[in-house]
């Protein structure tokens, strides 16, 4: 029988799966239905610039020092990063201000305290250590963990650890642990917004995910050439160690015979034999049967109600006016919990949203390029992409209200339309089908969500998951991992 591994899927999961199996002498065949590798760490052309139009920010670099160690190589011999000293600029609607948080733990502590007060300053040191805390206890039994499950995660621990584990306040709401911290409500909102990282609520996701905190002040870092050139990066690594990609080539079937997964089935009819299958894809692609019905029972659909967030982006070529952008730039609504509601209750886009803007032109320095730059805005938005499309109406609301508060803190863009490119819950629904636009996944709302993850395994022997959607996490580290432990369990079951 062919000892051959097929991939399903080139995003950062299925890449991080191919140079792990590959670089272990297996032979590996990875198919891709877009023209690219990268999945939602995809390229958007407008003319000749080409825009990081998914993941923006790049963390946890460890993560990648040992997947890349794995195939012989390092990071410095693919990639060229450098690390930013400004994490991220932050303004609020209704004169709420402007405040930079630091790669220097002190120096935000500074502006924190010039912002809102030395007593704040003192409740973000005391979170700091709070978020140290909570990402050194759940490293090892949670983020390396391939589906951790509460009995598991203690007996990781041990007794020893229990009270570690306790302390990260598992039970406890995110925006209710921030209170502990900050009185100031635009702070609260600041450090709130973690959750969005991971498409939840930060009113309905746990406190454990303050643990971001603690990733971002352990470095972030800009690709020169963009997010896309990771993607690039670990296809070249594979494709070095004998991995073979095929792109536009779209899986419409996994075939299983005695009870395990037996290859694959193209869009084109052929027919593909493999001893795994690895799918790093929506969970929920395979659940609801997109896959066939021979391998649907091997995991559980996501229902609606439980995705994480979609989102809206405009990625555009615009000249910027009226405010200092840096390369990532947060603009906060006045009302965080309208939002969420607006969101998650009334399933449509804030009528006020908060707005991120990514100036990919930018670093540390506000100073602008002198051209038309590169941007990408976003605003989160209900994962109902397969439910119905927004109407022309929607759209244009959701733009007036996203740029209007982008005016009203003195920012404006000036723009050719014919040069943007908007992504709604549908067309993330197209890329990424059986998602709904939903872009991490489940969301982690309450203490249990993480635990509910399908991790590497299936109920099908042979079918293996990978991506953001199978890890207990989420995000571009979090998915490279899931790849890792995908291909930790083929070669596992392979013995």
């Amino acid at each position: 029988m062919s000892r051959r591994v097929v991939i399903i899927g080139a995003g950062v999961g299925g890449l991080a799966a191919a140079v792990e199996l590959s670089a272990r002498g297996r032979e590996v065949l990875v198919l891709e239905r877009a023209a690219a590798p990268g999945g939602k760490m995809r390229q958007i052309a407008i003319g000749d610039a080409l825009i990081d139009g998914g993941p923006t920010v790049f963390t946890m670099r460890w993560v990648f020092e040992e997947l890349f160690a794995t195939a012989g190589a390092t990071l410095d011999d693919l990639l060229r990063l450098h690390p930013v000293s400004i994490l991220a600029r932050h303004a609020w609607d209704g004169g709420g201000g402007r405040l930079d948080l630091f790669a220097d733990i002190h120096r935000s502590a500074e502006a924190i305290g010039e912002f809102a007060g030395p007593g704040e300053a003192r409740g973000y040191l005391e979170f700091v250590e709070r978020a140290r805390k909570t990402y050194a206890a759940l490293e090892a039994p949670f983020i390396r963990a391939s589906r951790p499950s509460p009995i598991a995660l203690a007996g990781r621990a041990g007794l020893g650890g229990m009270g570690r584990l306790l302390a990260t306040s598992p039970f406890t709401s995110l925006w209710n642990a921030l209170g502990e911290h900050f009185r100031d409500e635009r702070l609260r909102q600041l450090f709130a917004r973690y959750a969005t990282y991971v498409g939840s609520s930060p009113f309905l996701a746990p406190a454990t995910l303050m643990l971001i905190a603690h990733v971002e002040q352990s470095g972030v870092w800009l690709v020169e050439g963009g997010m896309h050139r990771i993607a690039r990066a670990m296809e070249s690594l594979a494709a070095a160690s004998g991995a073979t990609f095929r792109t536009g080539a779209e899986v419409a079937e996994i075939l299983a015979a005695g009870g395990r997964a037996r290859g694959v089935r193209l869009a084109d009819g052929e027919v593909i034999e493999a001893a795994a299958v690895v799918a790093n894809a929506d969970a929920s692609a395979i659940g609801i049967g997109r896959f066939g019905r021979a391998v649907a029972r091997a995991v559980d659909p996501v229902p609606w109600s439980r995705r994480s967030l979609s989102a809206v982006t405009w990625a555009m070529l615009a000249e910027a006016e009226g405010f200092p952008l840096l390369r990532h730039n947060v603009f906060f609504s006045r009302d965080y919990a309208g939002e969420f509601g607006d969101i998650l209750a009334r399933q449509r886009v804030p009528a006020i949203p908060t707005v991120y803007v990514c100036a990919q032109d930018r670093g540390d320095d506000d100073q602008p390029p002198g051209r038309p730059e590169r941007l990408l805005c976003l605003v989160n938005a209900p994962a109902r992409g397969d439910h119905r499309a927004m109407t022309g109406a929607e759209l244009a609301a959701a733009a007036d209200a996203a740029f209007g508060l982008l005016a009203r803190q003195g920012l404006v863009l000036r723009h050719d339309p014919a040069q943007a490119v908007v992504t709604t819950p549908l067309g993330f629904e197209r890329l990424f089908p059986a998602s709904g636009g939903a872009l991490y996944g489940m969301a982690v709302h309450g203490w249990q969500a993480s635990f509910n993850r399908p991790g590497a395994r299936t109920r099908i022997p042979g079918l293996y998951l990978a991506g953001g959607s199978a890890h207990p996490g989420a995000g571009v580290p979090m998915a490279a991992l899931s790849g890792r432990l995908a291909a930790a369990a083929v070669l596992e079951d392979a013995r």
